[in-house]
């Protein structure tokens, strides 16, 4: 990583508490800055595309996260859906310290500008996660296993944003639930219009979400 990188990094880590009481918000990355001790220009020379391009930092980061666990792991043993399961489960443990940051983003994705952005940021989740567990697909299978874990995993990370249990036991048990249902590779093509339309879309997902964050107290 260049410096540039690590200041990112870090003005960004540094404005997610922030981000948990005010939102993606400017106010909230500024005081991120303060905080990281960097002048207030630099959040926009970081984030010249504002809070939208914030959160696919933030997003971008957990991607990161998942992949360092999953690289640093013998995941050797293990078979297809347990390897992603592992990815998806190493990307909420990064997560789990900024949990109300990770609502904020849903909400702000949710609202209809930033809905495009937000499944672009899903995709690339998704494409990640496949290629750091050794997916090397270039068939119709390739678009198919993305869409599923599309579902799969933005179900589950709204699942786990209410999930009190111990360790987020319970969310992993929804996850093994969902990742059951989708991942049977051999069967994945002649399955794949059944399971896409049992799936949860990520469009009606991110609409849910946005209606929950706009409802009056």
């Amino acid at each position: 990583m260049t410096i540039r990188d690590v200041q990112r990094d870090a003005l960004l880590l540094a404005a997610l508490p922030h981000v948990a009481f005010d939102g993606w918000t400017d106010s909230g990355l500024l005081a991120g800055a303060a905080d990281a001790a960097l002048e207030p220009a630099d959040v926009l020379r970081f984030f010249p595309g504002g809070a939208c391009e914030a959160v696919g930092a933030f997003s971008n980061w957990a991607d990161r996260q998942m992949l360092e666990a999953v690289v640093g792991s013998d995941l050797s043993t293990l078979r297809h859906s347990e390897k992603i399961a592992f990815a998806a489960r190493a990307r909420l443990e990064a997560l789990l310290p900024h949990r109300e940051a990770v609502r904020r983003s849903i909400g702000f994705l949710a609202l209809v500008p930033n809905v495009p952005a937000g499944l672009h940021m899903l995709y690339c989740t998704v494409d990640e996660m496949w290629h750091a567990v050794g997916d090397r697909s270039a068939d119709f299978s390739f678009y198919t296993k993305r869409a599923l874990l599309a579902g799969v995993v933005s179900a589950t990370t709204l699942y786990w944003l209410d999930d009190e249990s111990d360790g987020s036991t319970e969310s992993g048990a929804f996850l093994d639930r969902r990742l059951a249902d989708v991942l049977r590779i051999p069967q994945l093509g002649r399955r794949a219009g059944s399971l896409l339309h049992r799936l949860p879309n990520p469009f009606r997902i991110l609409h849910r979400a946005g209606n929950r964050r706009r409802r009056p107290a």
